[in-house]
């Protein structure tokens, strides 16, 4: 039974995805030769089909990753067994890269296949010097080097590393596509990289479970079911959503959703993501249950569900790699009489700022819609655990938790969003808003604490959620970030190296690089704040006198940076923000000295918390003191004051 599982498990999944592939080119005319550039049949099919080995083998890659880092014991052989198939995985993904990088260089190039020097030299070039090639040899270059890392590697602290760099052979992929158009490009790449990654999850963990199923007891099963159980629904609703916004952005109406065959195909795999989501729920509410109690009953039909499922799997990747190729109902490209704004941006040029614009304009940004949402969930989850078993959590935590993300939310999906490609004011507001008013509410709500609490111990020798993170609390990295000194260090010098480097401009005008801007802001932000005013468990807390220097000199430093540009008359990416066409608001450079303002004026605000913040807690302390030394003198009767009494009077006796 096992070794058939393990054949019929992986071979399911890949019929079923190249039935559904084939299926899906023919129907939607992602295989029909273009009238006047036609690469060939090889390119035609060989292209969507190399696309989708690759995605089998970053599957498994990620799966075996994941379930190596937060599922598995070390101690036990479905260790190594998982790191030898993310290994086989990796090896297999980078097969399905380099199949699929010659064969987009010929659908761009047109070229013939010859052995001769000219077309490598083409090849070559294609490869080092334009953006398509260099994507393509990263994400052919990143599963090869994670390949003999996964052979090599066997620490998991060292393997998360590994996954994460993992992950990052994905991000090519999806800038490709119709991501790389130009309607919605922020949403695009935002959700396909969101379905990308968290389908790999869930694909891989499942075909991981078919491998590992011959070496687990039952009740092994069950502990690594539910596990896979809890990662499997999180995967759910992000490829879910993810996949939602992605059809949205390409389909636009709902008479294209069931009219034009791109929508009909949408159709198809949000049915086969139901169906998913079904047996998904089965497996949650019946099988897993069944199994604990039940036996080899409950676990063969647990194993014909995800036979089930697999093949359903199959179904939904092959048609997702058609969509990959089929024409969208929305136009992806820029029309030729754009404004100079949505040649910048890819997008129409916003009505001028008004106080009212500032809760009526929205841009959804569905990671951190998805990010925000998680983090109120599992902060309400954990409070409800203690709740449960009668333990208390100061209510104000819970809100300023809630109030945080939801400013974060606004910020990233709200007018800041909207207006801060055009206005460097609103950028300004938005960076104050990321980097203090969210950090400063975040850091007292001690989600570190609660997460300790509420979260159970593993006890199999396997690493959870509360192991990664007193690992974390307990390491060198943390001890550094815990001096106030560091922390202001990096917030403060931050300011500087991003707005007067290259960075800035990466940061506005990639939509990468502008979500690698808001985790900075964020993390900078909340380190500074924990280092003076968190109350989670820390290597070390610096003297109360020594935050408030800190505080005072990161203020000072911070006023002066907004002074530089309120005083300042050149224009920071002149290029963009001074090539917007904007026919309302004032000039560019204007707008800018406004930001300076907001970054000296507005910016003070939280730290003017901060610093109240910093002193009550001070306060408190002493009063803890105080009381600490009182309840030690009716312990002792004074000893030490007795003590220092006596000490006095020997030196007066001296002579």
């Amino acid at each position: 039974m096992a070794r058939v599982l393990r054949i019929l498990g992986p071979a399911l999944l890949l019929v079923a995805a190249f039935v559904a592939l084939v299926a899906a080119l023919s129907f939607g005319g992602g295989a029909d030769a273009p009238d006047r550039l036609d690469p060939g049949p090889l390119v035609l099919y060989g292209l969507p089909i190399a696309r989708l080995v690759l995605y089998t083998g970053a599957a498994l890659t990620i799966g075996g990753l994941l379930f190596a880092v937060v599922v598995l014991a070390r101690s036990k052989p479905e260790y190594s067994i998982a790191l030898d198939v993310a290994a086989a995985g990796a090896a297999v993904w980078t097969i399905g890269a380099a199949v699929a990088t010659f064969l987009t260089f010929l659908s761009v190039s047109l070229l013939p296949v010859t052995f001769g020097p000219e077309f490598g030299q083409v090849f070559g070039n294609y490869l080092l010097n334009i953006e398509l090639g260099q994507a393509w040899s990263y994400a052919t270059i990143a599963p090869a080097i994670v390949t003999v890392l996964c052979f090599g590697v066997r620490n998991q602290t060292a393997l998360l590393f590994v996954g994460l760099f993992a992950v990052t052979g994905l991000v090519p992929l999806a800038l490709q596509g119709h991501a790389a158009g130009a309607a919605g490009h922020g949403n695009a790449v935002s959700s396909l990289g969101l379905h990308l990654v968290f389908a790999s999850v869930w694909v891989g963990g499942l075909l991981l479970l078919v491998f590992l199923q011959r070496i687990f007891t039952r009740d092994r099963l069950v502990v690594v079911l539910r596990r896979y159980s809890t990662l499997a629904l999180v995967s759910f609703v992000v490829v879910g959503a993810s996949g939602a916004v992605n059809g949205a952005i390409r389909v636009g109406s709902l008479e294209a959703l069931f009219t034009t065959p791109y929508g009909l195909l949408v159709v198809a795999k949000v049915l086969a993501l139901g169906a998913l989501g079904f047996l998904g729920a089965l497996h949650r509410r019946i099988t897993i249950e069944r199994m604990s109690r039940i036996g080899p009953t409950a676990q063969r039909l647990f194993w014909r569900l995800a036979l089930a499922e697999l093949a359903v799997m199959g179904i939904a990747m092959g048609v997702g790699a058609g969509l990959a190729r089929t024409e969208t109902p929305v136009p992806q490209e820029v029309p030729p009489t754009a404004t100079p704004a949505m040649r910048l941006t890819g997008e129409p040029l916003p009505p001028e700022l008004s106080p009212i614009r500032y809760f009526t304009e929205w841009k959804f940004d569905i990671l951190w819609i998805l990010f925000c949402g998680f983090l109120i969930f599992f902060y309400l989850a954990g409070v409800w655990r203690l709740h449960r078993r009668g333990d208390r959590w100061p209510v104000y935590r819970t809100v300023l938790w809630v109030a945080a993300l939801v400013l974060l939310f606004y910020v990233t999906n709200g007018a800041p969003n909207v207006y801060e490609q055009y206005l460097f004011s609103q950028h300004m507001i938005a960076h104050m808003l990321l980097g203090m008013g969210v950090p400063i509410m975040l850091a007292p709500a001690a989600p570190i604490t609660l997460a300790l609490r509420a979260i159970q111990m593993r006890t199999d020798g396997s690493r959870g959620p509360r192991e990664w993170i007193l690992l974390f609390v307990h390491s060198t990295i943390a001890k550094v970030f815990s001096y106030p000194v560091v922390t202001a260090a990096i917030f403060a010098g931050s300011l500087w190296v991003f707005y007067y480097t290259p960075v800035f401009r990466y940061a506005t005008e990639d939509h990468i690089g502008h979500t690698l801007m808001i985790v900075h802001f964020l993390v900078s932000g909340y380190l500074f704040a924990s280092s003076l005013i968190g109350v989670d468990p820390a290597p070390y807390k610096a003297s109360y006198p020594i935050r408030l220097l800190v505080l005072l000199a990161t203020m000072a430093f911070h006023a002066f940076f907004g002074l530089a540009l309120v005083t300042g008359t050149g224009l920071l990416l002149a290029d963009w923000y001074g090539a917007m066409g904007r026919p309302w608001g004032e000039s560019a450079i204007a707008d800018q000295q406004t930001g300076g303002g907001v970054a000296w004026s507005v910016g003070e605000i939280p730290t003017l918390v901060l610093a109240i913040a910093l002193a009550l807690s001070w306060s408190r302390s002493d009063d803890k003191e105080a009381k600490r030394l009182d309840r030690k003198a009716d312990r002792d009767d004074d000893a030490d004051l007795r003590a220092y009494n006596e000490m006095l009077g020997r030196m007066q006796k001296r002579p």
